[in-house]
């Protein structure tokens, strides 16, 4: 069992033992299980799951960071959402404008629009889990 405890500014959204869990880091996917080599790494926008008893739920999470040391899991981001805590047309709404940020500045170098394209990331992973998909 690991102990997974996910963390924003706000609140302790998540504190208890999981079987595993996948986060989105900045280079891919990471899937954790018990005794998993000890890691540090920057979160990207996306989903987060996790899996007890064969059951598995879905997390929003926007950036921050992910820790793994000794079974214990834990993730400091600036949100975390489970899909009955998202509105699908405020998402919708920060995905358009996301989107128009980015097409505004398409000349802009890579670096430079790194905060809309995260911003676009956080919208769409929250219209993934609240659609379901």
């Amino acid at each position: 069992m690991l102990k997974l405890e996910i963390v924003t500014p706000e609140r302790k959204v998540f504190d208890e033992s999981v079987d595993s869990v996948t986060v989105p880091t900045a280079s891919g996917e990471a899937g954790i299980l018990p005794n998993h080599a000890p890691l540090i790494s920057a979160l990207k926008p996306g989903i987060l799951s996790y899996t007890l008893k064969g059951t598995t739920e879905r997390l929003a999470v926007s950036g921050g960071f992910v820790e793994v040391s000794s079974n214990s899991v834990s993730v400091l981001t600036d949100t975390a959402e489970v899909a009955s805590e998202i509105d699908a047309e405020t998402a919708r709404a920060e995905r358009d404008a996301a989107e128009k940020a980015l097409a505004a500045r398409s000349t802009a170098a890579l670096e430079e629009t790194e905060a809309e394209r995260d911003r676009l990331d956080a919208a769409n992973a929250r219209l993934s889990l609240v659609s379901g998909r």
